[in-house]
Order: structure tokens, then sequence, then C-alpha cells
């Protein structure tokens, strides 16, 4: 019991929003430093150029990855402590909010495939199957969204830079609003940061021949994995649409939330399990 409650009051720690925020201007600042010298049209020697010929180039595309990093990894456990004030939000201020995962899981997401080594290619061909895959509408929203075949980088680079961090800040904006951080009182976690962004370089795949088989990022790997079981609009959309559905419904504290919770817990283990078979596979 007290090892539990110890747990609940860690997650629901006021710094993870702090962190969460202060990661968030990091991964923007060193974006743009980044997003500079970036060409869509050679992504992958743009990328390496940026390591080898821009000065400080390696430091801020390592800024840039592992802040993006921090930040994801914080706003989910940030998200927790907005789980247990669920009921002091309105609908639609917390149903935005909970709408910014999946958008920021999509910038992390096309962040990889700019990179545009063997991880983010094979990435990005998979996001255009899933997408091509939804009825009716799918091959047009590849050729909004992605389109990687036909016009390359192009698109990806110009959601991955413009449109999604726009839409992410107007979901989040009635929450950013209202949510003051003082840096003053993170100096060591924002050291941290750009300590190890300077010890250690944000990954890039060299050029391999004879690779069977490609892991994904990290946060995609239980997706990959469950695209070897089910056809990709079951696995690409409505699997982990019906997390974020959940997850909206959880503020409605009616007959129909413990079965909504117990749901919410099921997947999130799922999803554990997948990408843990998804690294054994690849090992």
């Amino acid at each position: 019991m007290i090892i539990g409650q110890k747990i609940k009051d860690l997650l629901r720690d006021t710094r993870w929003g702090d962190w969460c925020l202060i990661t968030l201007y990091l991964s923007l600042v060193s974006g743009i430093i980044v997003g500079i010298h970036y060409d869509p049209a050679e992504p992958f020697y743009s990328t390496s150029a940026i390591d080898i010929l821009v000065p400080y180039g390696r430091y801020f595309r390592s800024l840039h990855f592992y802040s993006s990093q921090f930040f994801f990894l914080s706003a989910i456990l940030h998200y927790y402590g907005v789980f247990t004030k669920a009921d002091s939000y309105p609908a639609k201020p917390y149903s935005a909010l909970i709408l910014t995962l999946p958008v920021a899981l999509v910038l992390l997401f096309t962040g990889y495939v700019l990179r545009s080594d063997s991880t983010g290619f094979s990435a990005g061909m998979i996001a255009e199957h899933i997408l091509e895959a939804i009825p009716l509408v799918g091959p047009t929203l590849n050729n909004l969204l992605f389109s990687i075949s036909d016009h390359g980088l192009n698109r990806v680079y110009l959601h991955h830079v413009f449109s999604f961090d726009l839409l992410f800040l107007l979901l989040a904006w009635e929450h950013l609003r209202r949510y003051k951080v003082t840096f003053s009182r993170h100096l060591l976690f924002l050291g941290s940061v750009l300590f190890f962004s300077l010890l250690v370089a944000a990954p890039i795949d060299p050029e391999e021949l004879g690779v069977f088989y490609i892991t994904g990022p990290w946060f995609f790997l239980g997706l990959q994995e469950l695209l070897r079981y089910l056809p990709p609009f079951l696995a690409g959309i409505v699997f982990p649409a019906s997390l974020i559905i959940a997850l909206i419904f959880l503020r409605r504290q009616n007959r129909s939330f413990r079965p909504i919770l117990v749901f919410v817990f099921i997947w999130l283990g799922g999803y554990a399990l997948l990408s843990v078979l998804a690294l054994v596979a690849h090992h």
C-alpha cells in the first residue's frame, strides 16, 4: 500500500508538467535551428551534413532529438495527473488535451521519418500503407499527409515543422495558457538535458546491405508487431483510436467508468507486451 501510494504521488508530481513544458521549448528552439539546415530533397545527406558540416550541428540535432523524447515521456506522465483531475476540466478542453497525445506522437514519428535512414524510411512506408488501407478516404489522406512515394519528404517536412505544431498548440492552448513554469526551479533538469545532448549524439542508422528486419522507433514497436497479425486498418487506425476514445470517455464518472479504465490498462499492457515481442524478434 505504501509503495503504491508513493508511485501515485510520483505520477501526480507537478514537475512532470513543468518538465514537459521546458522540453517543449527546447525542442521548438533546437528544431528551428536544425530545420534551417535541413533539405527534404536530400534528407539523409542533409541530416548527415548537419552532424558533420554545420557548426554545432550535431549538438543541436541531438538536443532536438532528446528534448523531443523527454517531452513525450514527461507528457505521458503528466497526462496521468490530468486524468486524476478530469472532472475539474470542462468537456471540450479535456477532450482537446487528450487529442494532443496522438498529435505529439505524430510529431515524434515524422521526426524519425525525416531522418530518412533505414528506420525512418521504413517507418514512412509503413505509415503510407496504413493510411492507404483506410476505406474511401485513405488515398486522399495519404496524399495530404505523407505521399512519400510520389513527393518525397516535402509534405512530411511541411507538416512536421508547421501543420502538426500549430495543431498541437491549438489543442493544448487552453491548458498551456493557464500553466506557468519557473525555469529557476528546474535548472538541474534543464542542465541535465543540455548536458546529456552534448554527450550522446542523436541516432542515425548507417546505410547497410542485407538488413532483413528493421525495428521502428521505440514508441512504434508495438504497432509494428501488431501489423504482423492484423490488417493495417485495424492495427494502425482502429487499435490506436480505441485508446484515445477510451481516454476521452474516462472523464465521465458514470457506470461505464470502471470498464473503460480496465480497458485502458489492458490496452497499455498489451501494447507493452507487443513492444517486448518486437524487441525479442529483432534480437
